[in-house]
């Protein structure tokens, strides 16, 4: 029996998650604030994206095979290096083109294979899942989710056709019944897209509200405040 309370060791303490006054790094007081997050950085997170999707593709029994490429900000469907894997085999670098050093890079991992149609059911629900939970596996704050996109097929691009479609029609309510319309949450790319979409059309203007993951767009009608 101990005559007195048990002393725990401290806890360990990761120092990439202390800032330089030995405090934990809070994301979220950084946006309050207006601190920029930092880039996504390919060669620090392509190794544990690799572990994560090593891990789904087992556990589901996917039959689908993934590469990863880094993408420059300025050419969403462009790319500079691609890190095929197939069959476990290791990642290897491929050079495609020559883009500068220093220019801010997303990761997109694109399947292909049997399980396609998996992927790609009820509107990509699984395809959306796996990204999210990447975001999570590889503690992305949500400013950062963008940096880490999961493609299957055609998605992306009939998802951008929707999402045109969807402001232009949402405006058309907001004009007709001159009521705000709110959209669901969604990420920074999704609601970029409709801020462009609907930029200088008649009648409404758009503004994204809320914050993290519930950060939304709503679509105004134009001379209401």
């Amino acid at each position: 029996m101990s005559d007195g309370p048990v002393s725990r060791p401290p806890r360990a303490v990761n120092p990439n998650d202390r800032s330089r006054g030995g405090r934990p790094h809070d994301s979220r007081a950084d946006a309050k604030r207006g601190v920029a997050e930092p880039p996504v950085s390919p060669e620090e997170i392509i190794p544990r994206l690799t572990t994560f999707l090593d891990l789904v593709s087992r556990e589901l029994a996917l039959a689908a095979k993934y590469e990863i490429s880094t993408v420059s900000e300025s050419d969403v469907d462009g790319g500079d290096t691609a890190f095929s894997r197939r069959d476990g085999n290791s990642a290897r670098p491929e050079r495609r083109s020559n883009q500068p050093a220093s220019e801010s890079k997303s990761l997109v991992v694109r399947f292909s294979g049997e399980d396609e149609e998996i992927l790609l059911a009820r509107n990509g629900e699984l395809l959306l899942a796996l990204e999210y939970l990447a975001h999570r596996w590889l503690h992305l704050p949500p400013a950062l989710y963008d940096g880490v996109r999961f493609e299957c097929g055609d998605f992306r691009a009939t998802r951008l056709e929707e999402l045109k479609l969807s402001a232009r029609v949402a405006a058309q309510r907001v004009r007709e019944t001159g009521q705000p319309f709110q959209f669901n949450p969604m990420s920074s790319r999704d609601r970029r897209i409709i801020h462009v979409e609907l930029n200088g059309a008649p009648g409404v203007r758009t503004i994204s509200e809320g914050s993290g993951d519930h950060r939304h767009l709503v679509i105004y009608p134009a001379n209401k405040k």
